[in-house]
């Protein structure tokens, strides 16, 4: 028996050995090389006595990031208070910034969008150094360095043959270039006089090159005045509603209707309206009735063409009940309504956007819209917004649009 075992175990160790020296250059074997390299915009956008707004913009040189860490250290003993589109840890001068669920994908070539409220005294410099996943943003592209595999020593060469290699997939198809046009208030406009910025300006950088946008909203617009404009009259009709001296429409709604300028298959529609359409007078007045009727109109027009209709429902302005931001704005039921009936999508960019002011900590509130977290969001007013509001509400747009999984998010950044 003595003599059994130990010719059973001359014949296991070496296949054990030839085993370990397999798995050893397995182990050493290096993935695939893969390029990676970053850059970071880092702008402050607002600054006040004690605090300060910054955004970030970080730029993927390389290969395609799942999940991005984003690190730098502050010069100055700067501390970031308040974020949006990212979750921050800091620790003494170390700042930390990581991906949420729907910005964790950066394309190759492609970019990424976040910004965040801040303390400083002193000084306020730009930090000096940035890394994404450990790699040091310096503009340019390095490619991983290529490891020979390391063998175990005394290993002899495998002398099996090499396992057939997998089939390369093909590459998925990009998405076709689409437009995505914008009808709306001065909440969406691009502008409506310095320095109001509405959400609609800002929702192209999160979006890639094969989406435009187009924005078509109007400050002080109705969904009514929006579609026919100047035939709107300034008196109301037996039924309560403002009286329409012609039912012609206006020239942007035609120019979108229009076979050859305007919604084509595949583009999608985005309306946003319910601010201005809750005035008592005309011309802006709108009842519940008739602005559900004219949302109907305007999601039918868009299906027609092959377009893809959103329901947006009105952001938020800023009010608050001690230190609660609270809901503000009518007709959300009448814009969900029309949802349900037509089955278009709707996303609540009411409900969005004033969680967001709490996120912010934006009550309670003292008033004045010149300074402070408050001033550089808001424009001199509880409705309309700045650049680095606009922006944030323009991400929670994006972000919904991931989130109800809309055949948009195929295009977003």
């Amino acid at each position: 028996m003595d003599l059994f075992r130990r010719r059973t175990a001359a014949l296991i160790a070496p296949a054990l050995a030839a085993l370990a020296g397999a798995l050893t250059w397995a182990a050493g074997a290096p993935a695939a090389d893969a390029a990676v390299g970053c850059a970071v915009d880092y702008r402050i956008t607002n600054q006040w006595s004690g605090g300060f707004g910054a955004d970030v913009t970080v730029t993927n040189l390389g290969d395609t990031v799942n999940g991005w860490t984003l690190s730098w250290t502050f010069g100055a003993g700067q501390r970031v208070d308040q974020v949006w589109n990212a979750t921050v840890a800091q620790t003494g001068a170390d700042v930390t910034a990581r991906n949420v669920d729907y910005n964790r994908t950066i394309a190759a070539g492609g970019s990424v969008n976040f910004g965040f409220n801040g303390a400083w005294s002193g000084s306020n410099p730009v930090p000096a150094a940035f890394t994404l996943n450990g790699v040091t943003c310096t503009g340019g592209v390095t490619s991983s360095p290529s490891a020979s595999p390391t063998r175990s020593p005394g290993s002899s060469p495998s002398t099996s043959p090499s396992p057939s290699a997998s089939p390369t997939p093909s590459p998925t198809p990009a998405p076709g270039r689409i437009t995505v046009w914008l009808a709306g208030d001065s909440t969406v406009a691009n502008s409506s006089g310095t320095p109001i910025v509405g959400w609609g300006r800002e929702l192209g950088q999160y979006l890639t090159t094969n989406a435009t946008v187009v924005n078509n909203a109007v400050g002080g617009r109705s969904v009514q005045t929006w579609l026919y404009e100047s035939a709107v009259s300034d008196r109301m009709n037996s039924s309560g509603e403002c009286a329409l001296s012609s039912t012609a429409y206006a020239s942007r709604w035609q120019s979108m209707l229009d076979a050859s300028t305007g919604m084509k298959a595949g583009d999608y529609l985005f309306i946003q309206f319910g601010i201005n359409d809750g005035s008592s007078t005309c011309p802006r007045h709108v009842g519940a009735a008739r602005y559900r009727e004219l949302l109907t109109t305007m999601v039918g027009a868009a299906r027609q063409r092959g377009a893809n209709p959103v329901l947006v429902t009105p952001v938020a302005a800023l009010t608050c009940s001690g230190s609660t931001a609270t809901p503000n704005r009518g007709f959300i039921a009448d814009t969900f309504a029309v949802g349900t009936a037509t089955g278009a999508p709707v996303i609540d960019l009411h409900k969005l956007s004033y969680t967001l002011y709490n996120s912010l900590r934006f009550c309670p509130f003292n008033g004045d819209y010149t300074s402070g977290p408050v001033g550089a969001f808001f424009a001199n007013d509880h409705t309309h917004f700045e650049a680095a509001g606009a922006r944030q509400i323009a991400g929670l747009v994006a972000g919904a649009v991931r989130d109800q999984r809309l055949g948009l998010a195929a295009y977003l950044r």
